[in-house]
C-alpha cells in the first residue's frame, strides 16, 4: 500500500498550484464575484497556531466558494508599520525596515507551507512606498474635506516608548506594550473628525445583518449616543463659562459643585495662582491612574478645589469648581454639574469633600428628608423653582425647553466617540503629508509630491521626538505654494490609518497613478466575508467604516459599508493562557507541519471547537486527527485497486446494506454543505467526514471483498475527495490524481447530493403490551432494535398502559410488530 508522506505530497501540490497559477484571480469573470478576506497580520516575528486559525478558516471559505462556482478574490498582506519594529531598532540595532522585511519573509513561508490559497500576485505591505503613498492620499482627501485638523490635546504619553498612546493601549495606568507608568502631556496633534460621522456610523449598524450582534453592540457602546441639554455655568469674577452636557436637566436645581476632567484645558486656566503647585502634584497623581477604571463606581473619588466658583444659571447659587479624577475629557464636554443627591459618583465625591447634598427629585408621595440617597430613579421634582411638582420624566423635556427660552442652554446630542488622534511621534509609519510655511501656514503636500518618503538614514534616540525631527534632509523643504523655505511635519500616522483602507488596495495593488480603479473596486466591494479576531471589533472596524463612508461621499465608491459579513474567530489557548513567547506556551505551525503535515494541522484547528469559540490546544487532539487522516489514507488505498477503472454509471444497488451506505454518503454531503453555509460549523463538518469513513470501514470489514459494490465505492471515493478538498487540499489532490481524474480537484465543482437517496423507506409497527395491540408507530425500515425501543418506550400512549410497571422483555419482529411484556 502507498505510504502517507505528508511533507512530500504537500510540497508537490503546492508547487503545482503555484506553477499553474490556480489561485490567480481574474479582475472580471462570467462567474459571480466573492471577496473572502482575512485580517492581515502585523509582521512582528513568526506565526503561532493561534494566528493560523484565522487563515485556515478563510481558506476553507475561499476554496468552498470556488467549488460553488464563484470568482473568488482571496488576497494577503501585512500591516507592516508600527512601534515594535522601531523598538527592535533601538534595542537590537536593526533598521525597522530590515526587521519588518525579514519577518514578512518568514510569515510568507509559513503561510505557503499550509497550502493557503491566496492570490500572491496581490500581496501588499503597508510599509511599501507604493502603498503608503496612497495612505498619504487618503489623509489629503480628508484634509480637503475639512476632516483632518490639528489641535492641542491631552494625550497619554509613555516615557519609555517615547510616544503617544491611544486610550486602548493604556492598561491600569501603564503602557500595554512595555508596562511603564503612563503620564499626560498636552501636544499639538493631528486628528480625523470621525465625530462628524458618529450618527451614520451608529445608524448604519442596523444594516449590517451579517455581523455578530455582540460586535455591533460593542460599536454602539463605543459611539455612545446620549440625548440631553448643554448648559453654560458662568465662572465668578471672569468672562469664562463652563459648558456641561447633562442627560438629566431635571436635576439642575440640585447642583452643589462643578467638576472638570484632569485633562481639560480649563483646569490650568481657572486655578488661582497660589494653588497651582499643589494642582500639579494632584494631576501627576491622577495621571498614574487608568483613565477609564478611575471612572468606575467603585473607584476612589479624588478631587482638587481650584479656588474658584461657578454660578448656577437657574437659581444664581455659587458652587465650587473642582478638578476630579472620575471625569473624562472623552465624554460630553469634559465638565460636569455635580448633583450628589441623584448620582452615585457625585454623592461619593460630595461626602468625601463635605459638600452640600440637595434633594430635588423624590419618589411620589415622599418628603425630601425621607429619601434614601443617592436617589437615581424617576420621581417628582421638588426644590426646583417653577418646576416643583412636575414629574422628572416630563421635567427633562420641559426644563430643556425653558433653558432654551431663557437662552441658558440648548438641546444637545452627545457621543462618547472622540475624534481620531492619528499623530505618532515615531519614525516607522506613513509621514503626514503636511508642510509648515511662515508665509502660507499649514500647507498640504500636493498629490504630485507623493509619496513623502521615509529616509533610511535616521538615528534612533530616546528623546520623545520622532527621528524625523532631527533629520534635516527630511525636515527642510520648500513651500508648495510660495517656494520659500519650509519644514515638514515630522509626526507619522497611526497604523490604524494604514489598515483602514487596505481592503480597497488589494483590488489594484500595483496601480501607480491611483490608489484603486473605482470601476474595479465597485465590482469587488463590499467584502463578502471578512474574518478576524474580536479584539478588532471596535477600532479597526470602526475606522474602516469611517474611511469607506468618506470615500463614498467624495464619489470614489458606490458603497458606504466595507464588509457585508463579519466572522470573529475564537482564540487558541495553551495551558489555559493566550499564546505568547514570554509565557513559553507557543505552538509553532512549522513544527506541526513537519511532524504531522499541513492537512492534519488544518483539520485539527477546525475540529477542536466551533470556530467562533476559544479552544485549548491539545497535543493528544492533533494526534487523534493525524490518526484519522492516516485511517482515511489507508481506507482510500485499500479501495483504490478495486475502483480505479470503474465508473459510477449504473450503480446497481443490490441490498439494504448498500442502500444505507449510499444514503450515508449523500447525508454527509448534505450535512457538510449545510454546516459550511449555515455559520461555518467546520468542527461538525469534519465529524461528518469521520462518521462516513467509519461507516465505510464497517462495510468493508463486514462484506466479503468479492461482494463489494465497486461502482458505489467509486462514487464514494470521488465525492469524499471533493468534500475533503477545502479541508485537506493536499491529500484531496493526491486522491483525485490517483483516481485517474483529469485536472485538479481544486478546480472541480462541489458535489451535489441526491434528495431521493436521503429518503428513508418507512414502515408502520404495531405495539403490543402483554399480547394486546395498544399503539402504532411509523419508523425507518432499517431502524435498529435499540433505537426503536427508545422511541416506543417514550410514547405517551405506551407510558399510560405501562403505568410505571417494569418491562420484563421487549420483542421485535423486524418490520412488523413489537411486543412488550410487563
Amino acid at each position: 500500500m502507498k505510504e502517507y508522506k505528508p511533507q512530500e505530497i504537500e510540497s508537490k501540490w503546492q508547487k503545482v498550484w503555484e506553477e499553474m497559477g490556480v489561485f490567480h484571480t481574474p479582475q472580471r469573470s462570467e462567474k459571480p464575484k466573492y471577496y473572502a478576506l482575512v485580517m492581515f497580520p502585523y509582521p512582528s516575528g513568526t506565526l503561532h497556531v493561534g494566528h493560523v486559525k484565522n487563515y485556515v478558516i478563510g481558506d476553507i471559505v475561499a476554496r468552498y466558494k470556488r467549488m460553488r462556482g464563484y470568482n473568488v478574490l482571496h488576497p494577503f498582506g501585512y500591516d507592516a508599520f508600527g512601534l515594535p519594529a522601531e523598538n527592535a531598532a533601538i534595542e537590537k540595532g536593526i533598521h525597522p525596515e530590515d526587521w519588518t522585511r525579514r519577518n514578512i519573509e518568514t510569515i510568507r513561508g509559513q503561510i505557503k507551507k499550509l497550502g493557503i490559497s491566496y492570490d500572491w500576485s496581490r500581496e501588499i505591505a503597508t510599509c511599501d512606498e507604493e502603498y503608503y503613498k496612497w495612505t498619504q492620499w487618503v489623509f489629503l482627501k480628508l484634509y480637503e474635506k475639512g476632516l483632518a485638523y490639528k489641535k492641542k490635546a491631552a494625550v497619554n504619553w509613555c516615557p519609555s516608548c517615547k510616544t503617544v498612546l491611544a486610550n486602548e493601549q493604556v492598561k491600569d495606568g501603564r503602557c500595554e506594550r512595555c508596562g511603564t507608568v503612563v503620564t499626560i502631556r498636552h501636544l499639538e496633534q493631528w486628528f480625523f473628525k470621525i465625530t462628524d460621522y458618529a450618527e451614520r456610523l451608529l445608524k448604519d449598524l442596523d444594516r449590517l445583518v451579517g455581523w455578530p450582534e455582540h460586535v455591533k453592540t460593542m460599536q454602539r457602546n463605543w459611539i455612545g449616543k446620549s440625548e440631553g441639554a448643554e448648559v453654560d455655568f458662568p465662572v465668578e469674577g471672569t468672562d469664562k463659562k463652563i459648558k456641561v452636557f447633562t442627560t438629566r436637566p431635571d436635576t439642575i436645581w440640585g447642583v452643589t459643585f462643578m467638576a472638570l476632567a484632569p485633562e481639560s484645558p480649563l483646569v490650568e486656566e481657572l486655578v488661582i495662582g497660589d494653588r497651582r503647585e499643589e494642582l500639579q502634584r494632584f494631576l501627576e497623581k491622577v495621571s498614574l491612574q487608568d483613565r477609564f477604571r478611575r471612572t468606575s463606581l467603585e473607584a476612589e473619588k479624588d478631587g482638587f478645589f481650584l479656588g474658584r466658583y461657578a454660578i448656577n444659571p437657574v437659581n444664581g447659587e455659587r458652587v465650587p469648581i473642582f478638578v476630579a479624577n472620575y471625569i473624562l475629557m472623552e465624554y460630553g464636554t469634559g465638565a460636569i454639574m455635580g448633583v450628589p443627591a441623584h448620582d452615585r459618583r457625585d454623592y461619593d465625591f460630595a461626602k468625601k469633600y463635605g459638600l452640600p447634598i440637595k434633594v430635588v427629585i423624590v419618589p411620589e408621595g415622599k418628603a425630601p428628608n425621607a429619601v434614601e440617597l443617592p436617589y437615581e430613579e424617576e420621581g417628582v421634582m421638588v426644590n426646583s423653582g417653577p418646576f416643583s411638582g412636575t414629574s422628572s420624566k416630563d421635567g427633562i423635556k420641559k426644563v430643556t425647553e425653558w433653558l432654551e427660552e431663557k437662552k441658558l442652554g440648548k438641546r444637545s446630542v452627545q457621543y462618547k466617540l472622540r475624534d481620531w488622534l492619528i499623530s505618532r511621534q515615531r519614525y516607522w509609519g506613513a509621514p503626514i503629508p503636511i508642510v509648515y510655511c511662515d508665509s502660507c501656514g499649514i500647507v498640504p503636500v500636493p498629490e504630485k509630491g507623493l509619496p513623502v518618503r521615509l529616509p533610511r538614514d535616521v538615528e534612533f534616540l530616546p528623546t520623545g521626538q520622532s527621528p524625523l525631527f532631527y533629520h534635516e534632509g527630511f525636515k527642510r523643504t520648500k513651500c508648495p505654494i510660495c517656494g520659500r523655505d519650509a519644514v515638514r511635519e515630522t509626526d507619522t500616522m497611526d497604523t490604524f490609518v494604514d489598515s483602514s483602507w487596505y481592503f480597497l488596495r488589494y483590488v489594484n495593488p500595483h496601480l501607480e497613478d491611483r490608489p484603486f480603479n473605482p470601476e474595479d473596486v465597485n465590482y469587488w466591494l463590499p467584502v463578502d466575508q471578512y474574518i478576524g479576531g474580536v479584539e478588532h471589533a471596535i477600532l479597526h472596524l470602526l475606522y474602516s467604516r469611517f474611511i469607506t463612508k468618506v470615500l463614498h461621499d467624495l464619489g470614489y465608491l458606490n458603497f458606504d459599508e466595507p464588509f457585508t459579513n463579519l466572522f470573529t474567530q475564537g482564540m487558541i489557548y495553551k495551558d489555559g493562557a493566550k499564546m505568547s513567547k514570554s509565557k513559553g506556551n507557543v505552538v509553532s505551525p512549522d513544527d506541526m507541519v513537519e511532524k504531522y503535515g499541513a492537512d492534519t494541522l488544518r483539520m485539527y484547528i477546525l475540529f477542536m471547537a466551533p470556530p467562533e469559540k476559544d479552544a485549548e490546544w491539545s497535543d493528544a487532539g492533533i494526534e487523534g486527527v493525524y490518526r484519522f487522516i492516516r485511517k482515511l489514507w489507508n481506507t482510500f488505498y485499500t479501495v483504490l485497486p478495486h475502483v480505479k477503472h470503474e465508473t459510477v454509471e449504473g450503480l446497481g444497488i443490490k441490498n439494504d446494506v448498500e442502500k444505507a451506505l449510499r444514503r450515508k454518503l449523500h447525508a454527509m454531503i448534505k450535512k457538510i454543505t449545510d454546516d459550511i453555509e449555515g455559520g461555518f460549523k467546520f468542527n461538525t463538518a469534519i465529524s461528518g467526514l469521520m462518521e462516513l469513513v467509519n461507516y465505510l470501514n464497517q462495510y468493508l470489514s463486514s462484506v466479503p471483498e468479492s461482494e463489494w459494490n465497486k461502482k458505489l465505492l467509486r462514487e464514494i471515493m470521488e465525492k469524499l475527495t471533493l468534500v475533503l478538498s477545502p479541508f485537506a487540499p493536499h491529500i484531496a489532490e493526491e486522491f483525485w490524481h490517483d483516481l485517474g481524474k483529469e485536472g485538479l480537484v481544486v478546480q472541480q465543482a462541489w458535489p451535489s447530493y441526491d434528495p431521493d437517496v436521503l429518503k428513508v423507506e418507512e414502515v408502520e409497527i404495531a405495539i403490543q403490551i402483554n399480547g394486546k395491540v395498544r399503539d402504532k408507530v411509523v419508523v425507518p425500515i432499517d431502524i435498529s432494535e435499540e433505537e426503536l425501543k427508545n422511541i416506543v418506550l417514550e410514547r405517551e400512549r405506551v407510558k399510560s398502559f405501562l403505568n410505571g410497571k417494569e418491562v420484563k422483555k421487549f420483542f421485535y419482529v423486524r418490520g412488523k410488530i413489537v411486543n412488550i411484556v410487563v
